[in-house]
């Protein structure tokens, strides 16, 4: 160790009692920084202290060297002492200035103890002696910190500036072993002369903080053990003869800061470079600070879907008794949840299985309005409309509608059948989403604003709730390039703890993930995230990087709000009604400034690259609408994310279990934010 042996030229009478020391304390710091290192890349919800106060404790080991004889004006020893090593007391409050670069400045100024036993000398009367010496210094040491690594480790060095406070000394004489009758000499005590009164030194040094609780946590602590070297430079007690005094402090100070509220940064990204035409980046957003409370603006599929081989209205859908029906209300619909929730929104479909329910409310309080029910069950005109007299009945009976207010009819198939000629796959599913019955009107009382004719969507109910992990706090993976470098994709994501999660394969250039799915109830975190590219001849190719991840959490008050677009089977294109609705409902009702987030899914229902395509062109419709709407009230203040997330069941609005679910997942869901949380 070279540096060991540049300090042994330097101070060859040091001793190898401190050089000893001073290899095991700086062991021990390097070893500490080792084991500490690794942990320290984390998000919290405080920044480390700027400023830090404290207290330090330690032992001076004090090697004194040359000699010394005349100890005052009044009394000078018959040799001179050679030589002491000793153990001295160190105590002094502290200030800590860290700079976010790594520099820093650190002012001590307390006791610091040079007391030293001198070895025994011979006098010429054969007589032992024996000289021990108080010292006794106020010390100011200021200095120049250098943390160079993120791990808690610090250098530090600069000038000691020592007063004195003691110089005592104590003189014994022993007895001469010759003549054991003799009278003992009595010990001489008294201050040393030629004292200097100021010492200017130096000092280099190095610690390791070791923090006692959680960044988290406002008022932080660390501990510090720390080691420091002060050379015989300056250290010469007293300006007459060589005595000089070079100090080995080993000890600990524990330190107290306030820490401000960490802003997180909005996103992380981090971009590896290319390789064969793909680059691969992860956006990890921000913590948003505010519940978003929604008031979403849900559609009501028109259909009642019936399953195979029966006619009566599935027990899915809540059906009341004519005793019930007196405390129905549609804003008031958690009192009428079904048997069975089924889906990812259970608000949604709480809403949907009311539908014959809200069908009949709205009737009920406009006697003028009509409806149509078309029944079309796959197996023949009969069927069907005895799919439609079920409906029927539970309005007649139960909420009392008058019989000739309802129409039915019977169909094989409905008018915009999902199972079309040609049709190969997940033919079972196809049948199951045509066999069902559906409600028409041209009763404006029971549509949707703005619409009219027999096609026209039924009013959407309006429903306040707390929104689920928004999109804009997934964590998306973008392999751009992707599809044509690779047949697929996949990632490896590693905690902490080491606990690894697989997640993929995927096929298309870009995933969002759940914050929640990846990182469970741990608040943040930093994570190693893998991404394996396996390519068209089987090869695999592995980039590998670390990202800061922010669970999201909802804490206060803030309103957003949320639409639906429904879109037909295998169909980009919105109907008119919906155009209209669009442009005439949402587009007026954007804040300025506000941030909308479209978001299209499909069914799981045919090939997944293809669904992933049709469900980007849906959104894209949509904003497409949206912004010609603003365009026209001359408004360029929103801001747009797009999204497609194709039949991505990790992000679907619905379960695909059931037709009526896997119609409601083909659609694009509308996000307003508003700009206090953009």
């Amino acid at each position: 160790m070279k540096y060991l042996y540049n300090i042994r030229k330097i101070f060859p009478e040091t001793g190898s009692l401190s050089i000893q020391i001073f290899k095991n304390l700086l062991f021990c710091a390097v070893f500490i920084a080792g084991i500490q290192g690794p942990i320290q890349a984390q998000i919290y919800e405080y920044s480390k202290p700027t400023i830090w106060i404290g207290a330090a404790a330690g032992a001076n080991f004090n090697f004194h060297r040359g000699s010394t004889q005349k100890l005052n004006e009044s009394f000078t020893s018959p040799v001179a002492f050679h030589d002491a090593n000793t153990v001295g007391l160190y105590l002094a409050p502290l200030v800590e200035y860290h700079f976010p670069s790594g520099l820093g400045a650190m002012l001590q100024v307390g006791y610091d103890s040079r007391n030293g036993s001198f070895g025994q000398e011979i006098t010429p009367c054969n007589c032992p002696a024996d000289l021990s010496a108080k010292l006794s210094y106020i010390t100011v040491e200021p200095s120049i910190r250098i943390a160079p690594f993120d791990n808690g480790l610090y250098f530090y060095g600069g000038p000691r500036l020592a007063f004195n406070l003691d110089k005592e000394f104590t003189y014994k004489l022993g007895l001469n072993p010759e003549f054991p009758e003799q009278l003992p000499t009595p010990d001489v005590k008294g201050d040393f002369s030629d004292v200097k009164s100021t010492l200017i030194s130096m000092q280099v040094g190095a610690g390791y903080d070791i923090p006692i609780n959680s960044q988290n946590n406002r008022t932080q602590m660390m501990i510090s053990p720390f080691v420091s070297f002060q050379p015989s430079f300056g250290q010469n007690p007293r300006s007459i003869e060589t005595w000089n005094t070079t100090t080995l402090r080993a000890g600990a100070a524990i330190k107290f800061g306030i820490g401000k509220r960490n802003t997180i940064p909005a996103v992380e990204t981090v971009i590896l470079p290319k390789f064969n035409d793909v680059v691969f980046s992860i956006n990890s957003p921000r913590n948003i600070p505010t519940e978003r409370r929604v008031n979403e603006t849900f559609p009501i599929r028109n259909d009642v879907f019936f399953d195979l081989g029966s006619t009566a209205i599935p027990d899915r859908y809540v059906l009341l008794t004519s005793d019930q029906i007196k405390g129905f209300k549609e804003n008031q619909l958690e009192a009428f949840a079904p048997k069975r929730l089924s889906g990812r929104s259970d608000r949604g479909m709480t809403v949907y299985y009311n539908l014959l329910n809200i069908v009949g409310d709205r009737m009920t309080e406009n006697p003028s309005s009509t409806i149509s029910l078309v029944g079309s069950s796959g197996t023949g005109v009969a069927n069907g409309r005895a799919m439609a007299q079920s409906v029927k009945s539970y309005l007649t009976d139960i909420w009392g509608i008058e019989p000739s207010r309802i129409t039915i009819e019977g169909r094989d198939k409905p008018v915009n059948p999902s199972l079309r000629p040609g049709g190969t796959q997940d033919l079972a599913l196809l049948r199951e989403g045509d066999r069902k019955v559906s409600i028409n009107s041209t009763s404006p009382a029971l549509l949707m604003e703005f619409q009219s004719g027999p096609n026209a969507s039924l009013r959407p109910v309006v429903i306040t709730g707390i929104q689920d992990a928004p999109l804009d706090s997934y964590v998306t993976f973008n392999v751009d390039g992707a599809r044509k470098a690779f047949s697929s994709w996949r990632l490896e994501i590693k905690d902490q703890s080491g606990k690894v999660q697989n997640f993929g394969p995927f096929f298309r250039d870009q995933v969002s993930i759940p914050g929640k799915s990846i990182m469970g109830t741990t608040p943040q975190g930093r994570y190693n995230v893998t991404m394996i590219g396996t390519d068209k001849n089987g090869e695999s190719i592995r980039r590998e990087t670390a990202v800061n991840m922010v669970l999201w959490t909802p804490p206060k008050d803030e309103i957003g709000k949320r639409y639906s677009v429904i879109f037909e089977f295998d169909e980009s294109t919105t109907t008119s009604i919906y155009k209209n609705y669009l442009e005439s409902v949402v587009v007026p009702g954007i804040p300025p400034n506000s941030k909308v987030i479209i978001h299209g899914h499909t069914d799981i229902i045919g090939d997944e690259q293809y669904n992933q395509t049709l469900s980007l062109a849906r959104a894209k419709e949509v904003k497409t609408i949206i912004e010609n709407g603003l365009k026209n009230e001359r408004r360029n203040d929103v801001k747009f994310e797009v999204l497609g997330f194709g039949e991505d069941v990790r992000l679907s609005p619905f379960k695909n279990s059931l037709p009526e679910e896997r119609a409601y997942n083909r659609t694009v869901i509308i996000d307003i934010i508003p700009a206090s949380s953009n």
